[in-house]
């Protein structure tokens, strides 16, 4: 099971923990993860995101998410160790929600599968790892809509 902390959370959000436990739940079952440390999640402004994401991907403009691991060797890890860390932009969930008819605790939601996923390894460079990917995703969003009625675009 992942261990998580929100930092940061903006104080009008409401993050439905039961939903949260349940995709971390979901993605843990259906990719078979064997780690269990501390995943942190943090909401940063644009200007942050704009330097992460030029410090880490060369890119100078803010963007929605960064994921990040700390470790290739989880041998070496205690329990208490960070080995991953989201950062998500608070300013690009509300302005994608509004693109994408979601609500900003629907997109954190979809921003949070997409991002857990990469922490994992998964990406979309290729056609064949975007489809992958896109998989696991739609599954947790299907399976995130049975039990919650959450409507994730």
């Amino acid at each position: 099971m992942f261990n998580y902390k929100i930092i940061n959370k903006p104080k009008e959000i409401k993050i439905n923990k039961k939903i949260a436990d349940f995709i971390f739940n979901d993605i843990w079952n259906n990719v078979n993860i064997s780690q269990n440390w501390i995943l942190n999640i943090v909401f940063v402004d644009d200007d942050q995101m704009k330097i992460f994401n030029n410090q880490y991907r060369w890119i100078d403009s803010t963007t929605d998410v960064l994921s990040f691991h700390y470790f290739d060797d989880f041998s070496r890890l205690k329990k208490k160790d960070i080995a991953w860390e989201i950062l998500l932009s608070e300013s690009k969930i509300y302005s994608q929600s509004a693109e994408f008819w979601n609500s900003f605790e629907e997109e954190f939601y979809k921003l949070l599968i997409h991002s857990i996923l990469h922490i994992l390894g998964f990406d979309h460079e290729s056609e064949k790892d975007y489809e992958n990917m896109k998989k696991y995703e739609n599954l947790t969003i299907k399976n995130s809509y049975e039990n919650f009625g959450i409507k994730i675009n």
